[in-house]
């Protein structure tokens, strides 16, 4: 996979004829579904990691600022829009992990994930092992860790059956 190509002809359409009312909203758009779809799972997994609330605010406004500004600079750069994000089988994964481990470690864990996928993009080898990897089994994989959550919602219908069907309502 290549890098997107950067525009530096004069012909470069400028940064403030390209901003519009329908690309920013599209842009509001984006940012609010895809950081609120997986929000939930990003606060019960620092909950799992035994986080205070304090500390759960604190990871979310830097996920936040990181991505947001990951995503400023990168759009800039490449004259596109482009968003980043946080890894949703990752936070899912620390989510349903044993419980016990120190908020610490599970800090250290989310670092040295992001150094691995960091490295991992740059040098290309997860474009490499991705095409050994048949897409059926990967979405297996990521069918299971995310299976919790989907039961879940059943435990959660007995006692507020309004949200559920409130959401539901919502996505169809």
């Amino acid at each position: 996979m290549e890098a997107p190509s950067t525009c530096h002809d004069s012909a470069a359409p400028s940064l403030w004829r390209d901003i519009s009312l329908s690309t920013i909203i599209a842009g509001f758009v984006a940012v609010v579904i895809g950081y609120t779809s997986s929000a939930a799972i990003i606060f019960q997994a620092a909950a799992a990691a035994g986080a205070s609330t304090a500390q759960i605010s604190s990871w979310l406004w830097a996920l936040g600022i990181g991505m947001g500004l990951t995503s400023l600079g990168l759009s800039l750069r490449y004259r596109m829009p482009l968003l980043t994000a946080w890894s949703t089988p990752g936070a899912a994964f620390l989510a349903t992990s044993p419980p016990g481990i120190p908020i610490e470690e599970a800090i250290g864990a989310f670092l040295f994930s992001a150094l691995l996928i960091t490295l991992c993009g740059v040098t290309g080898l997860f474009e490499r092992l991705m095409r050994h990897i048949p897409s059926a089994i990967a979405s297996a994989m990521l069918a299971g860790i995310l299976l919790r959550f989907g039961l879940e919602l059943f435990n959660v219908m007995e006692r507020q059956w309004l949200l559920p069907l409130a959401m539901l309502a919502a996505w169809v």
